[in-house]
């Protein structure tokens, strides 16, 4: 029995997947699992609605409105937001400027395809903490319990580094520095490693913890630094988990501190805005942030602008006399037409 013959589109995604990511891009587990997502759901897109399995499939089968009618389905049938459907199509522009060399037969089309814009993300306000609110949440954790124990231990670190959640399940003891200056060494996205100080307090709470689960042996340096109970590293699910429990805890006693949609990203802006309310330059928050622009850390300013003039109309609500108290000239009188008259009868020409 012959063998089919591989069609050119699998061996371009291979070749893209497989060797130019990795080798030429050196791109991040994280999106290389982000890419592999979305070329598995347009697989799937064109299977179930261009009828066109994926072993059949041709670079040839690909054009800018299938692509399009694939972004269409992200937003609506499946009801992702613009930000996914915007993820999606920067893992398909970067297939195809790969392919507009490796293949350039179809430039043409390529380009098109290129040239489909990403939308405009509304600007949403970042829910934080105050510093006040991080103590709240801190004191959660039962010190009591081992569990406690990691999830004071985990947060802590969150709340003092702004981590990424990733960042956070990739950290090992390895990456933390015990000598003066002490450090962690975190990696970003894109693989890009940041260096973020550690305060005294929490490098004592980080070698009680480690000391408890045998993390401070040499041995242990490739180890998660936050394992789950198989000894892997915690996923980013497992930290929305711990969070979530804490969060809801210090939302009963504290409701005025704690914001009611929070995520594992707030408390990186909780970090950024304690920074920059303390004076901390934007250039500097950008560094510790791991943001590849300063452009990014100014929406902190942004949304710290928008609080503070809250904060000015809560604290000076009714001070300014409303209209309704003081009523302009022409509507004491009979009319604007009386009260523009009364004009010529008190001054002469």
């Amino acid at each position: 029995m012959n063998k089919m013959a591989p069609t050119n589109f699998p061996v371009y995604l291979d070749a893209f997947l497989n060797k130019y990511l990795p080798e030429e891009r050196n791109c991040s587990e994280n999106t290389f699992k982000s890419y592999c997502d979305t070329f598995s759901l347009l697989l799937q897109f064109i299977r179930d609605n261009e009828h066109i399995n994926a072993e059949r499939l041709t670079l040839e089968d690909f054009n800018h409105t299938l692509i399009e009618r694939f972004l269409g389905y992200i937003e609506k049938e499946r009801e992702c937001s613009i930000s996914t459907r915007n993820v999606r199509l920067a893992a398909i522009h970067s297939f195809f400027r790969y392919i507009q060399y490796e293949h350039p037969g179809f430039l043409l089309e390529w380009q098109k395809i290129l040239g489909i814009p990403f939308k405009k993300v509304p600007h949403r306000i970042m829910n934080y903490l105050t510093s006040e609110g991080m103590r709240v949440l801190l004191s959660m954790p039962d010190q009591q319990l081992a569990i406690g124990r990691r999830d004071l231990a985990l947060l802590s670190v969150m709340c003092s580094t702004g981590c990424r959640v990733q960042e956070l399940c990739d950290l090992t003891p390895g990456s933390l520095r015990f000598a003066k200056p002490y450090l962690i060494k975190v990696i970003g996205k894109g693989n890009k490693a940041r260096q973020v100080p550690l305060r005294d307090d929490l490098v004592i709470l980080l070698k009680g913890y480690m000391d408890e689960h045998g993390l401070l042996a040499m041995s242990a340096n490739r180890y998660p630094l936050f394992p789950n109970k198989h000894g892997n590293k915690l996923t980013r699910q497992a930290v929305t988990k711990i969070l979530d429990k804490h969060i809801a805890v210090a939302r009963i006693k504290r409701p005025e501190l704690i914001p009611d949609v929070f995520s594992p990203h707030c408390l990186r802006h909780s970090v950024a805005m304690a920074l920059l309310q303390t004076g901390v330059p934007l250039i500097y928050i950008r560094d510790l942030l791991g943001h590849v622009s300063i452009r990014t850390t100014e929406g902190y300013l942004r949304n710290e602008s928008k609080q503070s003039r809250e904060a000015l109309e809560k604290a000076f609500q009714n001070i300014v006399p409303s209209l309704e108290e003081e009523k302009n000239p022409w509507e004491r009188d009979r009319g604007v037409i009386a009260w523009l008259n009364g004009f010529k009868g008190s001054k002469s020409i």
